[in-house]
């Protein structure tokens, strides 16, 4: 998903992951060869994306030779999550990337060579609110942990949407892992995240209260490129992009088979992802006015938060005519 580092150790963090994300990228780790050697056909493409169901149609299509049958060298390299997949194209390790559209355009504002191609799929029921025992109303709430980024802005949207002033509830920002724990010893009331840290919480004590759509927060995926690299490619990122929008149309299809690719890729529990594929919208399709308008929102919250200190271009990072013309 998303994340934007504020705390005065995390940047040293962020930095350091993605040395690693480098030193991995460069000795072969992490990535899945769907395509093997090139052997002439075709550039290598590696597509950085994170490890959860979002990514489901990559996982399919590099299970079942999908690129490598469309005459396509692409290699899956997992990351972390978050800025990670676009600050591996931003460093070059990567030529694509899979990446929420609140983790993509604080990335625009430092990189403004990013170039968002179109939407893959979105979701407005995937995050989940859970709440702790006992917490049964919004404004019973005092402290809530929050991921970055995605996280922090629903967690606001939430708490203004019942009518309760962010700034009067402690929101502490962790990782995942951590968060269900902090419920469980009732150091948050509440949080919102997407499995497997909804069940975790649950399994916690906690209940779940909603979904992001409920307060009008919806994330969509983008595929994303540099544009040094998109101009002398933009065949052959749309071929890629076409590929996983058949890879999309499979996974709607068959959540199962989606659950098993992903489980057998990335470690995914199958029950947990085929549950979580259901709660997605897998449909590849060109950016749209609409995708501005949320663009806009998020950005005017990230620059309110001082989490960036500009809004992107939109009009040269976000290609509104591009898949329509390289990808449907």
């Amino acid at each position: 998903m998303f994340c934007l580092h504020r705390t005065r150790r995390r940047p040293v963090a962020a930095l350091l992951g993605l040395f690693a994300l480098l030193l991995a990228t460069a000795c072969g780790a992490g990535t899945t060869d769907s395509a093997g050697s090139a052997g002439g056909k075709s550039p290598t493409v590696r597509i950085a994306l994170g490890v959860d169901a979002s990514y489901a149609p990559l996982y399919l299509a590099a299970e079942r030779g999908m690129f490598e049958k469309a005459g396509l060298d692409v290699r899956l390299t997992k990351v972390e999550g978050g800025p990670a997949a676009a600050q591996a194209v931003t460093a070059g390790t990567a030529q694509m990337s899979a990446n929420a559209d609140s983790t993509a355009l604080p990335q625009m504002v430092s990189n403004p060579r990013l170039r968002a191609l179109g939407v893959f799929q979105s979701s407005g029921r995937l995050l989940k609110v859970v709440l702790r025992k006992g917490i049964t109303s919004p404004r019973q709430i005092k402290s809530m942990g929050s991921i970055q980024g995605i996280g922090l802005y629903a967690t606001h949207e939430y708490l203004q949407r019942h009518g309760v002033e962010p700034d009067s509830v402690k929101i502490q920002q962790s990782s995942p892992q951590e968060i269900p724990t902090m419920l469980q010893r009732g150091d948050i009331d509440g949080y919102i995240l997407f499995d497997p840290w909804v069940t975790k919480g649950v399994e916690a004590g906690g209940h779940v209260a909603g979904s992001t759509g409920d307060f009008g927060v919806t994330y969509r995926q983008w595929l994303l490129a540099d544009q040094q690299w998109l101009k002398e490619h933009q065949d052959l990122a749309g071929k890629v992009f076409k590929v996983v929008a058949e890879a999309d149309r499979l996974v709607t299809k068959d959540p199962h088979a989606g659950a098993l690719a992903a489980h057998r890729q990335a470690q995914l529990p199958v029950g947990q992802t085929k549950k979580a594929i259901g709660e997605i919208s897998f449909e590849s399709r060109a950016l749209t006015a609409t995708d501005v308008a949320s663009s806009r929102k998020i950005v005017d919250f990230l620059l309110a938060q001082k989490l960036i200190k500009s809004a992107p271009d939109y009009d040269t990072v976000l290609l509104r005519g591009w898949y329509d013309q390289h990808a449907k």
